[in-house]
């Protein structure tokens, strides 16, 4: 069920147009200068934007995987422990985030990863 961290940048890069900046202890992502991602080495996390509802959702659902980090501009950033989650449910969650933040143009054009998934 656990994913590394390989598992997250391939998805992060497969998604168009995304910028990596590297903080002190963490690596930022953004589309077109708008962030969606985090992601700490040390903790073995990842934090994303999500809607507040989904934020949410996903805390109350299972508080040992997600847990609230903040909230700004009416999204709900939820961090995700890697070993926690699968695959498949990390790639809906990193193709959200990426989508919240992409301009319309950018996101009609792309493909959600769930459903090249059988």
């Amino acid at each position: 069920m656990a994913v590394g961290s390989a598992v997250f940048f391939d998805l992060v890069g497969a998604l168009a147009e995304v910028e990596r900046a590297e903080g002190g202890q963490y690596s930022s992502f953004a589309v077109r200068g708008k962030r969606f991602g985090y992601y700490w080495p040390r903790t073995a996390t990842v934090g994303l934007k999500q809607t507040l509802s989904e934020q949410r959702a996903l805390v109350a659902e299972r508080p040992d995987v997600f847990e609230e980090q903040f909230t700004a501009g009416g999204f709900g950033w939820v961090v995700v422990q890697l070993a926690g989650v699968d695959a498949d449910e990390l790639a809906e969650l990193v193709f959200e985030a990426w989508r919240l933040s992409a301009p319309a143009d950018l996101v009609a054009t792309a493909a959600d990863p769930a459903a090249s998934r059988p």
